[in-house]
């Protein structure tokens, strides 16, 4: 926080008493401990004194306040993030009780989880097949303008046809882009068993069961 933001807070935070001091009539001092370990004093805040605690001392010498705006500003800081914690663990709590609710709704069994695991899986499993198919039509495609491309070298006539380098690099866009599908498709396989594992795992603890190690 820079001087000038202190300053402001220090300003807002003093009216009340720089007013109740004014009413009385009594004259009181600014002290503070500067960053270089020495005192300092006046009868406003020395900007030695911006950001750091400070005392307010009457005509007999005594404190009769302290002021420590970064000090409370941390601390009203701390008990946000403490409260918003909180609330964080709260809602996190009642999304548990929420999923092991509509879980125990859903399955009556472990091996209703399995079953529903299996349909996923093989249908899954569908797209994936999809996906090697169309891998194996691209590379059928590539391996026959390969042919082509030869062909056109052996016969010498030049740099091969515009059409013909077009298929070549369409091929190769296709098939990477294929392939990053597969890959994506591996990794929802993946996810579909964690989903089905993460359920087992509450279910169990739902119904009392103790988890079975991996």
């Amino acid at each position: 926080m820079t001087p000038r933001k202190l300053a402001a807070l220090a300003s807002v935070a003093l009216l009340a008493p720089l007013a109740a001091h004014a009413q009385t009539r009594e004259q009181y001092t600014y002290r503070c401990t500067g960053h270089d370990g020495k005192k300092y004093y006046g009868q406003t805040i020395p900007n030695a004194c911006l950001g750091r605690p400070l005392e307010l001392i009457n005509k007999q010498g005594l404190v009769v306040k302290r002021i420590d705006l970064e000090g409370e500003e941390k601390a009203r800081l701390a008990k946000e993030a403490e409260a918003e914690k909180k609330r964080e663990a709260e809602l996190a709590e009642k999304d548990s009780v929420r999923r092991t609710r509509a879980l125990l709704a859903t399955y009556t069994s472990e091996k209703d989880i399995e079953d529903s695991r299996n349909r996923d899986l093989r249908n899954h499993d569908k797209g994936v097949q999809e996906v090697l198919k169309r891998i194996e039509d691209i590379k059928k495609r590539q391996q026959q303008f390969q042919r082509e491309l030869a062909l056109f070298n052996e016969a010498g006539k030049g740099s091969p046809p515009a059409r013909l380098q077009e298929e070549i690099t369409n091929a190769e866009i296709d098939l990477k882009a294929a392939q990053s599908l597969l890959e994506a498709k591996k990794k929802e396989t993946q996810a579909i068993n964690a989903r089905y594992d993460d359920d087992k795992r509450r279910y169990q603890e739902a119904v009392g069961k103790k988890p079975k190690k991996s």
